[in-house]
């Protein structure tokens, strides 16, 4: 989902906006692993601690941090080293912005969290294409195949089956096929652009807000009508089903 959202700034031309000047931002679940024990830390170098488990993130920071960013506040979000497994001592400074794209492979397995967002989208791929990623990116991170596969078997796939699939039933539109999927990303984009050009109506809003219409839906592979997202004018976007 990290992949659809970078498109979807990219589309939008917010890539190439000053960090402080943005309209809409990306916000990573990953930022908020928690600090590991030396013994945590010993077993991750070797593969062997579960990121993907919902105990690895800091859901209190978490929530905080999107509560603070909804009142329009500028926050200070943790950097995470991914080779030492360790919370970098420097930190991210986030700016206020109209639209939030928060992703993550367990954004909706939290409810208090998964209550704050709009608008719920779950970014359906292949498990041979996730694995294919995520083989290419710890490797770019110096762990060798036969770590990266052991830990995918023993921790990753369960873990997604066991905690990432079933929040799919959360979601209000399910892009299958992820960022090859241009027809459901323009459609966001779009929406999205409706929302900065104050194009979204108040009350188109607030039936998504409140307690009204929502659909568990794929995006289809023709085009038809866009998705309303949800109400106020900081909106959440967050996809799922992204492996660690």
């Amino acid at each position: 989902q990290s992949t659809v959202c970078e498109k979807i700034m990219e589309l939008l031309g917010q890539n190439e906006v000053e960090r402080r000047q943005r309209k809409v931002l990306i916000l990573s679940q990953d930022s908020f692993y928690k600090v590991l024990t030396a013994e945590q830390k010993a077993k991750a170098l070797k593969g062997q601690y579960n990121f993907d488990h919902p105990d690895a993130f800091d859901n209190d920071l978490m929530h905080t941090t999107l509560k603070n960013i909804v009142e329009g506040k500028t926050v200070e979000v943790p950097a995470y080293d991914f080779v030492t497994h360790s919370r970098l001592a420097e930190k991210t400074v986030v700016y206020p912005a109209d639209v939030v794209l928060f992703e993550g492979i367990l954004v909706f397995y939290n409810q208090d969290i998964r209550d704050m967002f709009h608008l719920r989208l779950f970014v359906d791929t292949d498990s041979d294409v996730r694995l294919s990623r995520r083989v290419l990116r710890d490797m770019k991170r110096g762990r060798d195949l036969e770590q990266i596969l052991t830990q995918y078997t023993t921790f990753v796939k369960p873990a997604f089956e066991e905690f990432c699939l079933p929040t799919k039933k959360y979601a209000d539109v399910i892009i299958p096929r992820g960022v090859d999927n241009m027809v459901a990303i323009n459609l966001i984009v779009q929406h999205i652009q409706d929302i900065l050009n104050g194009d979204i109506c108040k009350w188109q809003r607030g039936a998504v807000n409140g307690h009204g219409r929502t659909y568990k839906r794929p995006f289809p592979e023709q085009s038809e009508s866009s998705t309303v997202l949800g109400a106020g004018k900081r909106s959440h976007l967050e996809s799922s089903s992204r492996p660690h």
